[in-house]
């Protein structure tokens, strides 16, 4: 009988899911500042596991926007660039409305409760836990996340919501470093008004309205960005 390679066996993939799962937490926690180097040696050696088995989830992380492969010089965290957001935010602000527009056109009344109930629970969960420090707690980005999900996938259109989705965690990142720049931001009216237009069908002020929510956070990481050049100049 052919054995199973040791890195596809069960135990191989479960040990690679959690070294994965740990390391896309710290990132998202602002464990590491941006620019940091990721080095597999070092968390190997933090994690008890092998080389490959850390590659391996920085590899996956780097799929996800959320680290860079440099040439020759490893990993690490994203460094602050107005190009680089930017640019996922105008890739967010030209494709979301236009999946949004469909979502109102085809959501059925089953959407319609779906996306009541999520953002009912976004409204409900606070959006800072003293134990998670200034970033926004886990459990309110995660409403927040599927607030925005539910908003869009009334489409129906499953290569649609593939790509939102791979945009939505490039971008998770810079939404919290923009977060943490700007805590004064009325998240509460902007989700208010997105589920209000929705769910009257006015499908020309809901996209004006989410294109207006994704501009706010561009515009604040651009104003974190430029103050921290200042900084260093």
């Amino acid at each position: 009988m052919t054995q199973a390679h040791p890195l596809t066996s069960p135990g191989k993939q479960m040990l690679s899911e959690r070294v994965y799962a740990r390391l896309r937490d710290a990132i998202m926690r602002g464990d590491y500042a941006p620019g940091d180097a990721l080095k597999p040696q070092e968390l190997a050696k933090e994690q008890g596991v092998s080389l490959a088995v850390v590659r391996e989830a920085l590899v996956r992380v780097v799929g996800e926007g959320l680290a860079d492969r440099l040439p020759n010089r490893g990993f690490a965290i994203p460094a602050f660039s107005d190009r680089r957001w930017q640019e996922i935010a105008e890739a967010r602000r030209t494709i979301e409305p236009v999946v949004l527009r469909m979502s109102i056109a085809r959501g059925d009344v089953d959407w319609e409760a779906r996306l009541r109930a999520a953002h009912h629970r976004l409204a409900r969960t606070p959006a800072y836990a003293p134990e998670e420090g200034e970033y926004y707690s886990s459990a309110w980005s995660e409403a927040h996340r599927v607030f925005h999900r539910t908003l869009l996938e009334g489409c129906g259109n499953p290569v649609l919501l593939e790509t939102v989705d791979r945009m939505w965690t490039a971008s998770e990142l810079a939404r919290r470093w923009s977060a943490h720049r700007v805590p004064g931001r009325d998240h509460v009216g902007e989700h208010r008004r997105l589920e209000e237009a929705a769910l009257a069908r006015d499908a020309d002020t809901a996209a004006e309205a989410l294109t207006q929510h994704l501009t706010q956070t561009a515009a604040g990481l651009t104003g974190r960005t430029r103050g921290e050049a200042a900084k260093q100049a």
